[in-house]
């Protein structure tokens, strides 16, 4: 069956020969300065020596000034983080401000109900893009992101997900074994991610007074599904993504799913738990256990069963396969975030775009399409998942707007649109 489709477009990059090594600096704005926008910016700057962190922006502007102090302490990089108070932007149009201020390449890592959004804006503007994970936290918005990555594609833009096991070697090895017949014909995969929670949900008489719906909401982005997409499609997407990866990108033809909340989360409106069945056009199956609850056994692993013999990643450990192929991980070990930047950075210079558009949405939407079927109890096609009319994002945010926070699902009760 398809994924998402789109022909690739050939012909000369636009962005060809713009950049020469070392002779052109590149200016970066980052969107979005928490732990990871701030991780991002410092690969972003280690990856190339003739690149300077340019613009900051976040909705509030105690993350930017955390953000900019952190990088200019690190002895390595703080030379070139050259961020004024001019270029240092905060509030909902913060983003804009950014990619408008004179940057070639933009960092995304707000919580990724923005993340169509500021994709498309950076598109539109000509920048290379570095986007972390999820791409969007409902199916419009995945449409909008893939639609903005075939425009990229286009322009000669560089559009790099943050799905960053695709770029890690060992896992690179371990696929490419699997995709040339190491251990047969897939019949099945388990994948789990089972951990603790990320950012519990205070209760609500901490909220300050004052205090509106959006900020309350932003400030614990995590337990809102309009914003974090819940734990399965923001976190656990790692593994959903690996699963496709293992299928070349092929997504699945249905799944259904179970999921709910055994611990109380005051206000927030995600599940702590989703276990997803995927299954396949040749009638290949994977399950996806998903959990975040405190005082559990932990799994973060993934078992590929094929006709041939068995592939095992567990955890941060080395790949294995048994069988009749017989082999083991052992070659250079790399830091696959810095690896992400080290190779969207050469790519802008060399003018060879990297564009990870149709595979980033597909993992992205299988999640999605997981998330959906938990929080229906229905049987889930891709082509449902896919059109859904479901839209979590508000169009239009203002600090001072009224933002009901929407019940939890209640899977036979909870519609799929």
């Amino acid at each position: 069956m398809a994924g998402l489709g789109g022909a690739v477009l050939t012909g000369r990059s636009l962005a060809q020969g713009r950049f020469t090594p070392n002779a052109d600096t590149l200016k970066v704005g980052l969107i979005g300065c928490g732990g990871r926008g701030t991780g991002a910016a410092s690969q972003a700057l280690k990856a190339d020596p003739n690149v300077v962190l340019h613009a900051v922006g976040d909705v509030f502007p105690e993350k930017c000034s955390a953000t900019v102090n952190r990088l200019r302490n690190d002895a390595r990089i703080g030379p070139r983080v050259t961020v004024t108070r001019d270029t240092m932007f905060s509030g909902l149009d913060a983003y804009k401000q950014v990619i408008a201020s004179g940057v070639d390449v933009v960092l995304l890592a707000t919580p990724p109900g923005f993340r169509p959004q500021h994709l498309e804006a950076a598109v539109e503007a000509g920048k290379h893009i570095f986007t972390e994970k999820p791409m969007a936290t409902d199916a419009p918005g995945v449409r909008r992101v893939l639609a903005a990555s075939r425009k990229a594609r286009e322009k000669g833009l560089n559009v790099v997900s943050g799905f960053c096991w695709r770029a890690e070697y060992g896992r690179r090895e371990f696929y490419k074994l699997v995709h040339d017949g190491a251990i047969g014909e897939i019949r099945a995969i388990h994948a789990t991610y089972l951990t603790g929670p990320v950012k519990p949900m205070p209760p609500a008489d901490r909220r300050p007074k004052g205090m509106t719906d959006l900020e309350w909401q932003l400030r614990n982005w995590y337990n809102f599904v309009w914003l974090s997409g819940d734990g399965l499609v923001e976190q656990a997407c790692h593994s959903v993504d690996k699963i496709l990866w293992a299928f070349q990108d092929q997504p699945p033809v249905r799944a259904v799913a179970t999921g709910g909340r055994q611990i109380p989360n005051n206000e927030g409106n995600i599940f702590d738990h989703i276990d997803v069945f995927y299954e396949w056009e040749n009638g290949a199956r994977a399950t996806m256990a998903q959990r975040q609850i405190s005082n559990c056994y932990s799994d973060n692993s993934d078992y590929l069963l094929g006709s041939k013999g068995l592939g095992t990643i567990k955890g941060w450990s080395a790949p294995i396969i048994t069988g009749e192929t017989k082999w083991r991980y052992r070659g250079p070990k790399n830091d696959m975030y810095q690896t992400e930047h080290d190779e969207l950075f050469a790519a802008i210079r060399k003018g060879e775009p990297i564009n990870h558009g149709e595979w980033m949405c597909t993992s992205t939407m299988a999640a999605i399409m997981g998330r959906l079927a938990a929080y229906t109890g229905k049987q889930v096609t891709w082509e449902q998942a896919m059109n859904s009319q479901e839209k979590r994002v508000p169009d239009e945010l203002s600090w001072d707007m009224e933002l009901p926070i929407r019940p939890m699902a209640v899977p036979g009760r909870t519609p799929l649109i």
